[in-house]
């Protein structure tokens, strides 16, 4: 099931976890999503649908990706995984690097080809790695340049290795490994939110969970928000969804307003690898708002001066602090978001902090972050010129394909800010600004 932003898509498969539940006495359901916050959140919905029926809940499992092959592994393996943190791996992809001499190709790219291609496919030779698809990544790699690097990503691995550590691929294919051949599995059905975020590790994991049958999986996203994995074939993977999904069409969340310039940011069809084609164009919102606010701001002062008038604004209609969210594009703006809220007398508050989401305070973090979230305010600040898209980025870029891929995914990073808010919504940032910001005001 697709659909774009605030369509409903996450309701659908609480309900439908709900639905599985409820018809089968014997059902051990998943309803499982891309991190434990989001999951959590789910979680407090589920209990609010399920609310009086205690057996019904209790038939279902809500979990993170990672958190779920955690719990799988442990009681698989006896043990927990010591899952490496990303700057670890890079620092040995690094290091790796610098002992065997290769010095033309950047951190960001090594930590991208390791992760998504090498680790992700779980490849154990260079003539692996050589005939290994590289979905996603858009920078070509000759035979001779993987050669190359292979020794690269064998060094790091055995480093890692070393020290007792993996990778979260590493996790999920142990995992896979584990439950793929037993007859038994640990779930009748399992209900994924967030799907276009599924990497090949992961969705190879769920594939493993569930039973064989047409309805034992149940994908629910939007390729417009894929901001966290590159694209593949799933069908290379044995699921093919084509022919098989419902879109659909009405906004339950968004002002039309909000929602009709957001959409001006991603084209009106959106493939993916297997040629399924998701329409954007059609959608329409239950309800109108304000158009969103767009300040290109002299300085930094100036934008702070507007955020806090738009926050100081917002409050004045009765929407309590907790109800609005200010994002960034990198933790290296996060004090322009928090400067502006305590600007306006209130609290701000990072969303990996316990005192996130409590009441009196104001949600502050990266566009990542917002993902999952919503809001009745959001402010989108910091919106500059080789901040968004982000530079580094631009950088690191091998070659023209490459680097549309990148703009693609800094769109789509903008995007789901942008459609994180209700009723209200502020982009600002510091000429010269974003070229992004000139799409959400075309005609």
């Amino acid at each position: 099931m697709s659909g774009s932003a605030g369509t409903g898509k996450t309701v659908v498969a609480l309900h439908r976890a709900a639905r599985l539940a409820r018809a089968d006495v014997g059902a051990k359901v998943l309803l499982t999503t891309f991190s434990q916050p989001l999951a959590e959140a789910l979680s407090r919905k589920l209990a609010v649908l399920t609310a009086g029926e205690a057996e019904v809940r209790a038939r279902i499992t809500v979990a993170s990706w990672e958190r779920l092959a955690d719990e799988l592994y442990q009681l698989a393996f006896g043990r927990r995984p010591r899952v490496a943190p990303s700057d670890q791996v890079r620092a040995a992809l690094v290091a790796a690097a610098q002992a065997q001499g290769v010095g033309t190709f950047s951190d960001r790219f090594l930590l991208g080809e390791f992760t998504q291609v090498v680790d992700a496919w779980q490849v154990e030779s260079v003539e692996a790695y050589t005939g290994t698809p590289r979905s996603g990544r858009k920078s070509r790699l000759g035979a001779r340049q993987r050669e190359r690097l292979w020794p690269v990503f064998a060094a790091a691995r055995a480093a890692l290795n070393e020290q007792g550590l993996m990778t979260w691929p590493k996790v999920f294919g142990a995992v896979t490994a584990a439950y793929s051949e037993r007859a038994a599995k640990p779930f009748t059905q399992i209900v994924v939110d967030e799907a276009q975020d599924l990497g090949v590790p992961e969705l190879r994991m769920l594939c493993a969970l569930a039973p064989d049958g047409a309805d034992a999986l149940f994908f629910a996203g939007d390729l417009g928000q894929r901001i966290f994995q590159p694209p593949f074939s799933w069908k290379a993977l044995g699921v093919d969804v084509r022919g098989r999904s419902t879109t659909l069409k009405v906004n339950y969340r968004t002002s039309h307003q909000i929602r009709e310039a957001a959409d001006r940011l991603l084209p009106g069809v959106i493939r993916d690898m297997d040629g399924r084609e998701e329409a954007r164009r059609g959608t329409i919102s239950v309800f109108d708002g304000p158009p969103p606010e767009i300040v290109r701001a002299a300085d930094q002062g100036t934008e702070t001066a507007a955020a806090i008038a738009f926050i100081a604004a917002a409050r004045a209609d009765g929407i309590g602090a907790e109800e609005i969210g200010a994002f960034v594009r990198s933790r290296a703006q996060l004090d322009r978001a928090r400067r502006a809220v305590e600007g306006a007398g209130l609290v701000p508050v990072e969303g990996t902090d316990p005192g996130a989401g409590k009441e009196g305070r104001v949600l502050i973090g990266t566009l990542h972050l917002a993902k999952g979230l919503e809001f009745k305010a959001v402010l989108v600040l910091a919106c500059d010129d080789q901040v968004l898209p982000l530079q580094q980025r631009i950088d690191d870029a091998m070659d023209e394909a490459d680097l549309d891929e990148i703009y693609e995914t800094e769109r789509q990073l903008f995007y789901v800010a942008c459609t994180r808010a209700r009723d209200r919504l502020l982009v600002a940032g510091v000429l010269p600004v974003s070229e992004f910001l000139d799409d959400l005001e075309k005609d």
